[in-house]
């Protein structure tokens, strides 16, 4: 069994960390931790194998640990199972934190993968290419270590200016390759269909996206989208900054500025 939890400063814990993949964990403990001097942070671990497992999962951990409302802080893959939740348990959340998010739109699909691939050289192309087919096939081997590899690549290509140090061997959790290919595939889908973008109307809190201009997730196809269905929302583009901007040499300290404000 996956650890599920972390907590980080002292309760009450008004804040939860939620993080990328599916299928990962760990990466946003930097986070918690720099947030831990001024509030109590939970950091669930998502476990479950299913899209809706994890929603579970997730609602079920605020419930039981958190003072809520909660804000969301929620990265990547883990900005959408935030923004699900808050649409879902309007009563749970206070405000949602989107970091680093993924196109709200599938039109915006193709220009990610053409930025991402751009930063690649030709073996990379293919490997990455690869990897992506072997994670994906029906009968996939050795997912945890293809879906490792294929992180080592999105790294290298979403990242500005990393930092070396922030994330210690302490806060890494095993990937499960298994996990994201089940969730992502049902993540995907809703995307494909409208029903990700759909649930904006049930989003009763504010919305902040803080977004890196380097990332290749593309920034407008956040903003654009969710600007013109949410009541509440507003977007900070930080600049010389990837898709994780905690681990960004030139974006770090303003990142922190940013999100310590979206937190007032």
């Amino acid at each position: 069994m996956r650890q599920n939890l972390r907590t980080y400063g002292k309760a009450p814990f008004s804040i939860a960390v939620i993080h990328g993949g599916p299928g990962g964990g760990g990466e946003m403990a930097p986070i918690a931790r720099r947030l831990a001097g001024d509030y109590g942070v939970l950091e669930p671990i998502q476990t479950a194998g299913t899209l809706e497992g994890q929603v579970r999962e997730l609602k079920q951990v605020l419930e039981e640990h958190s003072s809520f409302p909660v804000v969301l802080i929620g990265f990547s893959w883990g900005a959408w199972l935030s923004f699900i939740v808050a649409a879902r348990c309007p009563a749970l959340v206070k405000k949602l934190i989107l970091v680093g998010c993924g196109p709200f739109e599938e039109k915006y699909v193709l220009l990610l993968h053409e930025t991402r691939l751009s930063r690649l050289n030709a073996e990379e192309k293919i490997e990455f290419a690869s990897l992506l087919q072997a994670l994906s096939g029906p009968q996939a081997n050795d997912q945890d270590r293809v879906l490792a590899r294929l992180g080592l690549l999105a790294s290298k290509a979403d990242t500005y200016d990393a930092l070396t140090d922030g994330i210690n061997d302490a806060d890494k959790i095993d990937l499960s390759g298994g996990i994201y290919q089940s969730v992502w595939d049902a993540a995907a889908n809703m995307r494909r269909t409208g029903e990700l973008l759909k649930l904006a109307e049930q989003i009763q809190c504010p919305v902040f996206a803080i977004h890196g201009d380097y990332d290749p997730h593309p920034a407008i196809g956040v903003e654009k989208p969710l600007s013109g269905v949410l009541k509440d929302f507003r977007m900070v583009i930080l600049e010389k900054c990837g898709h994780t901007p905690w681990m960004e040499r030139q974006a770090q300290e303003r990142f922190y500025h940013v999100l310590h404000e979206a937190l007032l």
